[in-house]
């Protein structure tokens, strides 16, 4: 066989590998990412990472909303039907995070008490099951907690004595209300907590322009 005809035959059959590994990666599954605002009590919305107001210093989604996986919203609800009977609800500052966006704020803080190195666990926010939350009143004031949202300091972790009685109070109460309802909290910050189950559930990098659109399946992130 000449060494053209060799050449030939392995792309070809480099091709037909390629087209069945893609094929076999490209296939679409429900994604289950849903718009927070299905939850009711309605939780208030002040979604950070659409503004240049984050730690980042840029806007990293086209618009501001929060996602989440179907699975949380029964627990959304308790927790907020809960909370209302207190005159209390929840203010969310981010849900579902697509891995390209969580990949960028890995770049410019690699500190995984703080941000998921995408390269090993992917994320949490990337599965649609982690949620920043604070506690507001019927007003929608925010409760006083130990910290601002995404103040990376000691003084944001659980374990934190810096504390004064009026922060831990709120920050406990938050975080019984959660844990009652299938959440986890996240030890280096207050305001994160992940579904119970969390490991178990697929990444996603689906456009947040995708989830406005319609768009009701995605390709999993291997």
């Amino acid at each position: 066989m000449g060494e053209c005809m060799k050449v030939a035959v392995r792309v070809i059959v480099a091709g037909c590998l390629a087209a069945r590994v893609v094929g076999a990666e490209a296939v679409a599954v429900p994604h289950n990412l849903i718009d927070v605002r299905v939850v009711y009590p309605p939780l208030l919305q002040e979604i950070r990472y659409a503004t240049a107001c984050n730690f980042t210093g840029y806007t990293l989604y086209p618009f501001p909303a929060a996602y989440v996986h179907a699975d949380l919203v029964p627990a959304l609800r308790k927790v907020q039907e809960e909370l209302a009977a207190e005159g209390l609800g929840l203010k969310i500052y981010d849900g579902y995070r697509p891995l390209s966006v969580q990949a960028k704020m890995w770049e410019i803080l690699p500190d995984e008490r703080y941000v998921s190195d995408p390269t090993k666990s992917k994320g949490r926010h990337t599965r649609g099951v982690a949620v920043d939350v604070t506690l507001v009143d019927r007003l929608g004031n925010e409760l006083r907690m130990p910290t601002a949202f995404d103040a990376f300091t000691l003084k944001a972790h659980r374990n934190s004595p810096g504390w004064s009685d009026e922060e831990r109070r709120n920050s406990l109460k938050l975080e019984a209300v959660m844990t009652r309802n299938g959440f986890l909290p996240f030890a280096f910050e207050w305001w994160h907590y992940d579904f119970r189950g969390w490991e178990k559930y697929p990444v996603w990098n689906v456009t947040f322009n995708e989830l406005a659109s319609g768009v009701k399946t995605a390709v999993p992130v291997p």
